[in-house]
């Protein structure tokens, strides 16, 4: 019997694929495959049959070391082939998304990056995603034999998923690289991961200087949030890149977001669109950000943030 494999080098993402895999896959006739790559890779199996996987491909070759995006395509197209796989669900991470294009190069499939939404209509998977800079939604059919599709995490929930059987299979891989490791550097401040992020401040221009981000990062501390900026923040260099929210950085779906300073351009909004509750605070009552926010303070910021951390550390 075919399959539907599922694929994330960041496991709760995995298991959100393999949770609506296994609806696509009943409705579909197929089984559910999924695949754990890499070191501490069979510690993951559980999981993943937990959340829906009938199959659970575990490989730590040590060509995996590292994720070497050459040897992670190689070894999901061997794993595909043995799962019999027409259908292919990746994270839309930024390792997923290069991931999606080696590896539909290798099957021969097409690909679709960023879905946001995806969606069986009349046996046909039809994706969804931003296009003209996140002015309109784009919906997309793949007409190859085989389709990948690269969906942005916490698009899917695996709460109350049906299980699958889970049975660990060990493939016999045959991987190389051709990357070699030269030098590793910690990035500065520390990595985030905003895209699994349960609750995110957003510190845009409405901030003075870059001293005054401390603001932000304070309410941040006080939400038990992380922080995520415009992009014109990381091209201040006041944060880093992997801080970006919106059509150049993460596409988050936080439970709760609070966007300070930020006037809302669709450029970035297009990042916290399905977040479940928004917040804005910006001293600008036109601002854009104000139409899709819940709830709203018209405000200068370096008056407001400071009594809304007052207010939280009072509860």
């Amino acid at each position: 019997m075919a399959d539907l494999l599922v694929y994330s080098e960041k496991t709760q993402t995995a298991c959100e694929l393999a949770a609506k895999g296994r609806e696509f896959a009943q409705a579909l006739g197929l089984g559910v495959s999924a695949a754990a790559l890499g070191e501490g890779a069979a510690a993951a199996a559980p999981e993943l049959g937990a959340a829906g996987a009938d199959r659970v491909f575990v490989s730590e070759d040590p060509a995996l070391a590292g994720w070497p995006a050459d040897a992670v395509a190689a070894a999901l197209a061997q794993i595909a082939a043995e799962a019999g796989a027409t259908v292919v669900l990746l994270g839309s991470t930024r390792r997923g998304k290069e991931l999606a294009g080696r590896l539909a190069e290798k099957l021969g499939a097409g690909a679709v990056t960023d879905v946001n939404a995806l969606e069986l209509e009349g046996g046909e998977f039809v994706a969804a995603r931003y296009a003209f800079g996140g002015a309109t939604i784009a919906r997309e059919k793949v007409a190859s034999d085989v389709r990948v599709f690269a969906i942005m995490p916490k698009t899917f929930s695996n709460e109350g998923a049906s299980p699958g059987a889970g049975t660990v299979i060990t493939p016999a891989l045959q991987l190389a690289t051709g990357m070699k490791v030269v030098e590793r550097r910690a990035k500065e401040g520390g990595a985030v991961s905003l895209d699994a992020a349960p609750r995110i401040v957003g510190v845009g221009r409405g901030f003075g200087k870059k001293e005054d981000l401390a603001l932000g990062e304070e309410l941040a501390a006080a939400l038990e949030a992380v922080v995520g900026c415009t992009k014109s923040l990381a091209d201040f260099q006041w944060l880093g890149e992997d801080r970006i929210i919106g059509l150049s950085g993460a596409k988050t779906s936080p439970d709760l977001y609070v966007g300070v300073g930020i006037s809302g351009q669709v450029q970035h909004t297009v990042g916290v669109a399905s977040a479940k509750l928004i917040a804005a605070i910006n001293k600008d009552k036109e601002a854009p950000i104000f139409q899709m926010a819940d709830y709203g303070i018209v405000g200068d910021l370096y008056e407001v943030v400071p009594a809304v951390i007052e207010r939280l550390k009072a509860v």
